[in-house]
Parts: structure tokens; sequence; C-alpha cells
């Protein structure tokens, strides 16, 4: 990956202004990981609040966190931070303030695993219907339970309560995950939700589920400071089924008469292409969608500046670059070589 000098660069001097009147400093954002820096009792540890800081320093003008569970009895892996009631607000605020504190914006990403949860560690292992996260991992997952409709409910209000408490702990806003694989993309899925009832069948009931965590954050804490990932390809985790296009036709059709701050890509690589889509996903929610669209999947500052000219999208995240660079922006704007990323670095965030 060649170097793009922060002083040549449009991508990352222009700002964005959010529904909110919030204005990101440039178009380049901190795309959500699994960064599992949690405590045993899923807490945000200050390691990972001083790896916040070091990126929010770097000069980005949007961080999203990695995954930050709405219950703790719903755990994807071990280390995962759970926001559930106000008695972690203390570290919170620290964490907020890491990254506000060097004037970035930072949302927290929201999430509950559904059947994406490691045997032992999920006490509450509920999915749309009881299809099994993997069969050839049946030793490491467990086949979930069908949610009754208290239960989804319930989570829906776990989803409302979570983001009012990092409002309140001065994050700028929150992501809903409903991309790879969890359990609001299990639920738009034909693969995973095999219901009957008013979660599943048709377009409109397969929408309900994340339409209505959407509602209940935005009743919360106002649909300027939400956003919300997809995944309208299924590529991870979930088959794809040529019917999933009618189900998020419905779905964005919908959003689009909601306020909502972003809408945000889930996938890993962007050249994917997919037959009931048309071609790459991001192309079809650009088509789709009104508001601002976050791109992501492999995507370097040249490349994102490419895509950002060519109007695809508003902000591009860069994910595994940080990883090994958490100064990135620091060393495009002094032209210095960027260190290449391997699996290993995981390990060695901190």
């Amino acid at each position: 990956m060649s170097n793009l000098p922060l002083s040549d660069s449009r991508l990352l001097n222009r700002p964005l202004t959010l529904p909110n009147g919030a204005v990101l400093r440039n178009r380049l954002a901190k795309a959500a990981m699994s960064e599992t820096l949690g405590t045993y009792d899923n807490r945000p540890t200050m390691d990972l609040v001083r790896l916040y800081q070091r990126w929010a320093a770097s000069g980005l003008g949007l961080i999203i966190t990695g995954n930050v569970m709405i219950d703790r009895r719903a755990l994807g892996e071990p280390g995962n931070v759970v926001v559930e009631d106000e008695s972690d607000l203390p570290i919170l605020r620290q964490w907020a303030q890491a990254a506000t504190g060097q004037g970035a914006a930072i949302w927290a990403q929201l999430n509950h695993p559904g059947k994406q949860s490691t045997k032992g560690l999920n006490a509450f292992n509920i999915a749309p219907s009881a299809v099994p996260f993997r069969e050839d991992m049946a030793a490491f997952f467990e086949t979930p339970r069908e949610a009754t409709a208290a239960e989804i409910q319930d989570v829906i209000t776990r989803f409302g309560r979570s983001a009012a408490i990092c409002k309140k702990a001065g994050f700028s806003g929150v992501e809903i995950h409903g991309a790879n694989g969890y359990l609001i993309d299990q639920f738009l899925h034909h693969a995973s939700n095999l219901r009957t009832d008013n979660y599943g069948g048709s377009p409109e009931n397969m929408s309900r589920f994340a339409l209505e965590v959407v509602d209940a954050i935005a009743a919360r804490i106002g649909g300027d400071r939400t956003g919300l990932r997809l995944s309208p390809g299924a590529y991870v985790h979930l088959e794809g089924d040529a019917r999933d296009r009618a189900v998020f036709d419905h779905l964005l059709a919908e959003l689009n008469q909601r306020t909502l701050a972003y809408l945000h890509l889930g996938i890993f690589d962007d050249s994917l292409t997919f037959d009931y889509l048309d071609g790459r996903a991001s192309d079809y929610l650009r088509a789709r969608y009104d508001g601002h669209l976050v791109g992501v999947g492999n995507y370097s500052a040249e490349t994102a500046l490419e895509a950002i000219e060519a109007d695809r999208f508003d902000l591009v995240a860069i994910g595994r670059p940080l990883i090994a660079n958490p100064d990135y922006l620091s060393k495009l704007k002094a032209a210095e070589p960027l260190v290449p990323y391997s699996e290993a670095m995981l390990a060695e965030l901190v």
C-alpha cells in the first residue's frame, strides 16, 4: 500500500455534517472490529481506552467501537464488552472521552450474537429459528432456541436501554449491528429465519425486528444519533437466498422514511458480488438508500478516496491497517511507510 499525504487528500481534509449537525473532521472512519479487550466480567479496560485515544489522536473523523453486547447472558466471545446498566458509567465515560477529547466522534456498536455464541458463554441462546450456526462447528456452537415473542420484545428493550446508557456516558451515537450473521441479520435472511409469525415469512415480517430495534433506539437517543450496519449479501455465517433481495428492498424503503445518521455496509471484501443483488452489496445500498453510506471492505486510503470521489460512499471505514498502524493517519501525513497487517497483531493491540 502506498502512502497518501494528508495535505493532498480530499478524503482526509473534507468534513461531513451528520443529520444532527455534528461535523466529522474527515471522511475516514475506524471500522468496527471485535477487539475483545473487555475484562473477565465484560467491562472496558484501560488498555482499551488508551487504544481508542491513540486512534483518535491520529486524526480519524469517526470511530466505531467493536461489539458492545446488550445482555451479559448473550455473549459472542470472551472479552466482549457489555453495556446493560449504569454501573459501568465511569469507565464508559473514559472510553468515550478518549475519542471525543481528541476531536473524533465515537459511536458504540450495539449487538446481540443470536446463534453466533461460543458454547458455554451464552445462557440466553436464542435466534429467529432453531438453526445451528454451522453444522461442522457443533462442538463450539450450540443450536439456539427459537425466540419467543416476549423474548424478542425484551431484546428490543435492551437495545434501547443500552443506547441510552451510551449516550449518558458521552458517546456521540450508537451503531446497531444488523450485519455479519448476528441476531438482527439472522432475522433478515431466509436461511436463518424460518418463522411463521409476525417476524417471519414475508419481507414485511422479516424486516420487523430490525425496524423495531431502530425505532426503540431512536426513541431513546434520537434517530440522528443512530446508525445501522447491514449485510444484504449473505457472505459470512449465513447462506444466501434470492428471496433475501425482497426483504432488503422493503427494509431500505422503510429506513428511507426514518431519520438515521448513516447506514454502514457489513462486508469483509467489497469486491464480492451477489447475483440476487445484481453486483456488489455496496452498489445495491447506494442505489436504494437516500442517506449517508459508510463503505468498508478492504479499502486503503487511496481506494477510499477513489470511492468517495465517485460518490459511492460518504465515508469509508478502515479496519486491519489500523490494527497494524494505530497512528495510521499520522503516518499518512508524514508520508511514513505503513506496517503490513498480520493476524498475530490482534494479540498485540495493547
